[in-house]
């Protein structure tokens, strides 16, 4: 179709407002659009399509869009909305549409979601009012991507009752046929996460160690033979990796084990008591000078690995009771509170006392940093800790902790 004479400058602004508003409204003619600070050429151009004479200078000029289009009939032989299609490439949207369409997908997503016996379960419904409400339904449907949900529907259903650990490229694979569909930072993997997290009633996962902790939790192994933990002196019972522990145990040797090693082969650890320790140099010091001689002891070398979550289960499962020390700051605290907390470790030295003679041995002066945690195995320790300001590390108190350790 012809364009002329609308295709000039003058009515370029009034013809922007034209589309906007008729693809906000869904093609409706019933409004008014206007140009505000016109020009003397877009006024004289509004005067030809209402026939009424505007002043010059005035702030707005307001223009009927059925004159508008009369006027384009009158000049083109068709409608406004077929020469805003012509001139801006394309046909108008038709927003009130596209929203009835996309509420409707959206309940659609939600009707699916709700035929998985899943439903029937608070955290899976939490799940699913949370992803309406933040926009996270409206937006994959928007994309046409409901598939990524009834995949994760899928995969939450696969680990629901499993009863022996899966790698998580296995379960992808399983469920998907793409191994890495569950790799971060995969929509799919983000879904799921977040189910996971309201079923265990814990926030989202932010960190890798989090997501890996979070998989584990659900016996789905993230990385088998990059998670690992560090071993002093704890013979145990089972084929490979019972006889190596303990060899290592006697000769005082430490070992690394893997989790890979810990789910193809499974130990019982007999041990009663087995300490725990959160920096590598207190094992180290314990081989060094105790050797074979040195009660068990398991390093979590930092934020605990998955490897380190599985064998001390493994303890617990055996009637065993895990002691637990770490430095005395904040991640220190936080790592000690998710041990205790999820192991039912007991302090070992981990006290109000223990810090400030930590504090009057160290002679160190590290300022704490960070905002306080709560300390529920010893109320005092935090308090203690927020006065006194000062950080304490396990290698500093590693003479009281290896007359612990002397067995």
């Amino acid at each position: 179709m012809t364009t002329r004479p609308f295709d000039g400058p003058e009515y370029r602004r009034l013809l922007d407002a034209a589309r906007r508003s008729l693809e906000r409204t869904g093609g409706s003619l019933d409004g008014s659009i206007s140009v505000a600070s016109p020009t003397d050429t877009e006024r004289k151009a509004i005067i030809g399509i209402t026939g009424q004479y505007r002043e010059g200078g005035a702030s707005r000029l307001t223009v009927r869009l059925s004159d508008l289009d009369a006027a384009v009939a009158e000049a083109t032989g068709s409608g406004l909305a077929e020469l805003l299609a012509a001139l801006f490439g394309g046909p108008l949207r038709d927003r009130p549409a596209e929203r009835d369409r996309l509420a409707a997908g959206v309940d659609e997503c939600v009707r699916l979601l709700d035929d998985s016996y899943l439903s029937t379960f608070e955290w899976f419904s939490s799940w699913v009012a949370g992803l309406r409400a933040d926009g996270t339904l409206t937006r994959l449907v928007n994309a046409s991507d409901i598939g990524v949900v009834l995949q994760a529907i899928n995969v939450l259903e696969a680990m629901d009752g499993r009863e022996a650990p899966v790698l998580l490229q296995a379960l992808a694979a399983e469920v998907t046929g793409d191994t890495k569909a569950l790799s971060h930072p995969s929509v799919l993997s983000s879904l799921v996460l977040r189910a996971l997290a309201l079923r265990l009633g814990r926030p989202r996962p932010l960190s890798a160690e989090d997501r890996r902790d979070l998989w584990d939790q659900f016996d789905v192994v993230v990385d088998d033979l990059a998670s690992r933990v560090l071993v002093l002196g704890l013979p145990a019972i089972g084929d490979g990796l019972g006889e190596w522990l303990t060899s290592a145990a006697h000769r005082g040797i430490p070992f690394y084990v893997t989790l890979q090693q810990l789910v193809a082969m499974p130990v019982s650890v007999g041990e009663s008591v087995v300490y725990v320790c959160e920096n590598p140099a207190v094992l180290r010091a314990a081989a060094g000078s105790l050797g074979a001689l040195s009660r068990p002891l398991i390093c979590t070398e930092g934020r605990p690995s998955t490897a380190f979550h599985r064998l001390a289960s493994a303890v617990v499962a055996d009637d065993g009771e895990l002691r637990y020390h770490g430095d005395f700051d904040w991640p220190g605290i936080s790592i000690a509170a998710s041990v205790m907390s999820r192991h039912g470790a007991v302090p070992w030295r981990f006290g109000s006392a223990d810090y400030l003679a930590g504090v009057r041995a160290s002679g160190e002066s590290v300022s704490l940093s960070g905002p306080p945690l709560e300390t529920p195995w010893d109320p005092a320790l935090s308090a203690t800790m927020t006065e006194t300001g000062q950080v304490v590390y396990e290698e500093s108190v590693t003479g009281a902790l290896l007359a612990d350790l002397r067995g």
